[in-house]
This record gives structure tokens, sequence and C-alpha cells, in this order.
């Protein structure tokens, strides 16, 4: 597996996590306090949707650019819209050549008193990356190994914040890594917020990880929760493309299920691929 965030910008998967870290980013923003974001596989933050690897693979075509046309209703549109404002800041009116990843997601929803820290070790997307946010004081990239960073940057010193764990899943034990340097982070900091991504190709791999995430959350004192999302455009068939998406969200806001079962309702039919989408939605217990 190998889900660089150049070879998939803007797809389906994209979409989903995108949608989700702006909703959590919008309800952190509801507090005064400051918050900081940690990123730990950030890539390159802006993507040329023009370009010979997002062109290769057009995945854009079936994800944000059907989101930019489908009709929702005022509901979903009021809970996208801080999400798709982001985008459409990026692109010429009416145009879609630009993609922002999560850093430039995550940046633009920064108040003056937030921070965050992005974790990029591959050079090439590293120096982009550090070339898009153009010296921001608010912002800081490291040349340091996400994995190694994760429990190292934990608690931040706002104390508030949310932490994006996105990684290329090129290795094979990279579910049980997930797992392991989550487990290192969340015993430091237990009260931030966490967002794991996963590609939904092994139902025994996201088993196991959902199962070993909501366990320690749990255990927590006091206990935390975790909200399971999985999108699926498409059955998934083996050694195919992507067709399914998942999110573990580790003290997730309150809102967010509500939010987030409104809007991937509405997004079945758009993103959906040969038929509408279908979507997973719960709380799982230990």
């Amino acid at each position: 597996m190998n889900y660089r965030h150049a070879f998939h910008a803007g797809g389906f998967a994209d979409v989903i996590k995108h949608i989700v870290l702006t909703r959590i980013l919008v309800y952190l923003q509801e507090k005064p306090a400051a918050f900081r974001v940690i990123d730990t596989h950030a890539g390159a933050g802006l993507y040329d949707l023009t370009g010979d690897e997002a062109s290769r693979s057009g995945e854009y075509l079936t994800g944000i650019a059907r989101l930019l046309q489908a009709r929702l209703s005022d509901q979903a549109y009021a809970l996208v819209a801080p999400y798709l404002d982001i985008i459409r800041s990026f692109n010429p009116p009416g145009e879609l050549k630009a993609y922002p990843g999560s850093p430039l997601i995550a940046r633009a929803l920064l108040r003056p008193q937030d921070r965050m820290t992005l974790c990029e070790l591959a050079p090439a997307p590293r120096k982009q990356l550090i070339d898009a946010l153009r010296r921001d004081t608010q912002a800081r990239v490291v040349d340091l190994d996400g994995w190694v960073a994760l429990p190292a940057f934990v608690p931040p010193n706002e104390r508030r914040g949310v932490v994006l764990i996105d990684p290329a899943f090129e290795a094979k034990d990279e579910f049980e890594r997930l797992a392991d340097r989550f487990a290192a982070a969340f015993a430091k900091w237990t009260t931030g917020i966490y967002v794991l991504w996963y590609p939904a190709k092994s139902r025994r791999a996201t088993e196991q990880l959902a199962d070993r995430v909501t366990a320690l959350a749990a255990a927590a004192k006091p206990p935390g929760k975790v909200l399971r999302i999985e999108f699926s455009v498409a059955p998934q068939i083996e050694g195919e493309a992507l067709t399914s998406t998942g999110l573990l969200v580790v003290n997730p806001p309150w809102p967010l299920h509500d939010e987030l079962k409104l809007i991937m309702q509405e997004l079945q039919r758009p993103l959906g691929q040969g038929g509408a989408a279908r979507f997973r939605l719960d709380i799982p217990k230990a």
C-alpha cells in the first residue's frame, strides 16, 4: 500500500478526512484559549491538480470536483462551507487547479493565539511545505519522522488541540505502528483530540486497530470516547485502487457525530462510484 498525499490530493478520502478536521477546528475555535495542531505526516501542503502526480490518478475528479458541484441541503452546506471556502481560496473563481493539504487547511482556521507543528521527513515535500507557509510564525515545520515526533510533541503548551496522524502506509506493519505510537502519545496526553486515518482495505487490520484504540481510550481517567468513521465509494476489490477510507477520532467534540451523520448522508450520492456510497458512523465500545 502507498497513499502518498500527492497522488491522492482531493480524492474522496481527502474530502472525508478534511471535512472532519475542519469541523474539529471550528469546534476548537469556540473557546478563546489557544490550541495547537500537530500533523505527523504533513506532506507538501499544496498540490497542483494539473501536475503529473494528481492528473495521473485523477482522483480529485471524483472527490472534491464532485463535491463543489453537488447540491446539498442548507444545513449540510453550512457544515461543509468552511472547508469548501478554504478550497476555493486556493483557486481562481470557478476553477479547480490546486488542492491544499491538511497543513494549509488547518492554517486557514488558526487564530492569532493558535500554533501548529508539522512533521515531514521527505526533503522535497518538506521544502514545498516550507515554501507554502512563507516563514509563517504560527507554523513550525520540523525535519523529523512523524512516528518519533508523535509522543515527543505532546502534551503541547496550549493543552488543547488536535493531532492528525495520516501516514502513507508504505510499510507492512503500519497499522501496528499506528496503534503503538498512538498509545505512547495518548499515555502522555489523554485529553487531546486525535484523528487517525487508515485505508479500509483489510477488515482484520481495521478491526484490530479500532479495538485497541477504543480500549486505550476507555482505560483513561476520565474515560475517553472514540468515533469511528468509514466511507466507501464502491466495493473494495483486491489489488485495485482504494475505495474505502477510515478515521478514528479520539475524544471527538460532542456535536461531531450528529454533524457527520448529516454530511455523510448527503455525500453518498455525489461521491459514490457506480452507485451511492456507503458509510459507517459509530462509537465502538471496549
